[in-house]
């Protein structure tokens, strides 16, 4: 391999990196026409082990913003992140694939804009379908595959004998 050809590798996993770190950002802040634009024009999103919908970026931008609107304090923390670009003979190298499990504390808001803690936390899996595109990376589409959810406990406080 020549260096133009290693550097030209290490800036696409950076900025592929970077794309999925702007798909937690996105989420977390509740910029969805940022997350719209993560997407390509035909990119699908597919939130139904966690509970949600499939479909075109757009939609599922709509169906995350009402699902989540209660809960405004959110932190998606993506880790293990595992890069497989396509195969040169087969795509020039214009597709990638990241793996990355996911932990997803929410909460709501805290009385007087204090931090809350978190009422339900969540983690499992994303798998992000990527293309190279005139304008950079996209994601062609995302899959969410919820491994574990802890909801809040909802037994009455202890009782003093």
């Amino acid at each position: 391999m020549t260096q133009r050809v290693e550097l030209a590798t290490v800036r696409d996993r950076l900025a592929v990196d970077g794309l999925v770190t702007e798909y937690a950002v996105a989420v977390d802040d509740g910029d969805w026409e940022a997350y719209r634009g993560l997407f390509t024009p035909d990119g699908r999103a597919d939130y139904r082990s966690a509970g949600g919908i499939e479909g075109d970026a757009r939609a599922v931008a709509g169906w995350l913003a009402e699902s989540l609107g209660d809960f405004p304090v959110r932190q998606h923390l993506l880790v293990n992140r595992r890069l497989r670009f396509g195969i040169w003979e087969q795509d020039a190298g214009d597709t990638a694939e990241v793996q990355a499990d996911y932990v997803s504390p929410l909460a709501r808001a805290g009385a007087d804009g204090t931090s809350a803690v978190p009422e339900f936390v969540c983690g499992g899996r994303c798998v992000f379908a990527m293309l190279r595109t005139g304008d950079g990376w996209r994601l062609s589409g995302v899959v969410v595959r919820e491994k574990w959810r802890r909801l809040p406990d909802r037994r009455s406080a202890h009782v003093i004998n």
